[in-house]
């Protein structure tokens, strides 16, 4: 039963994976012709400062809620609703913060004070994508992977539709008015995931306020696995935040001009890394469907089955991560010339192409560890990899060779990561 669950479970996000990926695809193509490759570099500047807010508003709460519910020994309804008060608490504290620093970051660290509407604009979208990472988190943990899919689905052409209305009519107002509609039209296609998310739920469903009330045991048990996944997120994402800080200070001191840095800098985030990484939608697949599997099984002793299925995921991550790498070092300008219509990066591609072969694979890795409960190994190995790609960063920086620096630090951070999580679930389950 657990062999035709897992196998139903990834055929069906691998089925969304691969529609979402698509949309995915067409809305970065949208943004890239649309926005060019200053608004690119613009928008892929505060992305790191994105990333970092949302590992912090989502405080590892859907990693922990999924794991939770797959092992159905608790009061499912209270672990999800409980958790929504202190998010939403959460995510005021985050915008006030934003709200009063974002110039000081657009100018102090990121050097370009068009991004502080954008800045300022991921205030008001974090709480919508809190819940709705809550909700996905307990469809998760149920083996439920349809809502999951139709919500992504239903997000992105919603996404779509507003981006391809918006960004001609923000960008009449200036480059940072569209890059902060950007990030501003997440508001709508989060809020329409929740919706659609909401509509799953059993008919039968009633919300009591106790439901918001947590359970001390459970809410021990959901703090346990929550704070070492957030402060893995947090550590990887403070790593991506500083990644533009560091890149810019250093070449600028080396004499590089910004115009430089930022075109680079968006073709390498928004043409090379979005491409290499298309695969990674079968992997997400997989990893998403493995960790209640993983997790349930590893409650109740089944070691040999959890390895079955580890090393199954693997497999089957190599199996489409090798044919891609094979395409992208062979004939990269192909496929960039196809999606983005452009062939900058052709070089950095054929670079970490191979490098990313081990990302694949690093995705199921790193969900099996948390399913495991060893949300502390993975921070460990988290915390060594961006002190390792940040040093690699400043170095790479000062020689004075432009984003190789970047591309150099990305490449020593996935082989140590990918190695370091292997090793820690090989140790688990001997």
């Amino acid at each position: 039963m657990k062999k035709s669950n897992f196998i139903r479970s990834t055929l069906i996000l691998l089925i969304g994976g691969f529609l979402t990926k698509i949309l995915g695809m067409i809305i970065k193509i949208v943004m890239s012709r649309e926005m060019g490759a200053e608004g690119m570099g613009l928008y892929m500047l505060i992305m790191p400062t994105f990333t970092l807010l949302i590992a912090l508003a989502q405080m590892g709460l859907p990693i922990a809620i999924s794991k939770l519910v797959a092992e159905d020994t608790r009061n499912n309804k209270n672990i999800v609703f409980s958790c929504i008060p202190m998010t939403i608490v959460l995510n005021i504290i985050i915008f006030i913060l934003l709200f009063f620093f974002s110039d000081f970051i657009a100018n102090n660290l990121l050097h370009d004070d068009r991004c502080k509407y954008a800045l300022t604009s991921i205030g008001f979208v974090l709480p919508f994508i809190s819940i709705s990472s809550i909700f996905r988190g307990y469809f998760f943990g149920k083996e439920k992977m349809i809502p999951h899919v139709v919500s992504n689905i239903t997000e992105d052409i919603i996404r779509l539709i507003i981006l391809t209305l918006g960004i001609p009519i923000f960008l009449k107002q200036g480059l940072e008015f569209a890059v902060a509609f950007l990030v501003l039209s997440n508001i709508i296609s989060e809020l329409t995931s929740i919706l659609i998310l909401f509509f799953f739920i059993p008919k039968k469903f009633v919300l009591k306020a106790t439901d918001f009330v947590p359970n001390k045991s459970d809410l021990k048990d959901i703090l346990g696995i929550s704070i070492p996944t957030t402060a893995s997120r947090l550590i990887g994402s403070i790593g991506y935040f500083f990644e533009p800080i560091i890149l810019t200070f250093f070449l600028i001191k080396n004499g590089y001009n910004n115009t430089f840095i930022v075109s680079e800098y968006g073709i390498l985030n928004g043409y090379v890394m979005p491409l290499i990484l298309l695969p990674s939608f079968f992997t997400a697949a997989i990893s998403q469907a493995l960790v209640p599997i993983v997790s349930n099984q590893y409650t109740k002793g089944n070691k040999k089955f959890v390895k079955k299925k580890i090393k199954q995921a693997i497999f089957f991550s190599l199996l489409i991560g090798i044919p891609a790498t094979i395409i992208f070092t062979s004939i990269p300008e192909i496929p960039l010339k196809y999606i983005y219509h452009t062939t900058s990066g052709i070089t950095y591609i054929k670079v970490l192409a191979p490098i990313c072969l081990l990302h694949y694979i690093q995705s199921p890795i790193s969900s099996s560890l948390q399913a495991l409960g060893r949300a502390k190994d993975s921070m460990k190995g988290t915390l060594i990899g961006m002190i390792i790609r940040t040093t690699i960063l400043i170095i790479g920086c000062n020689l004075k060779i432009g984003l190789w620096g970047l591309v150099l630090a990305t490449s020593a951070n996935i082989i140590f990561v990918t190695l370091f999580d292997a090793d820690k679930i090989k140790k688990a389950l001997k």
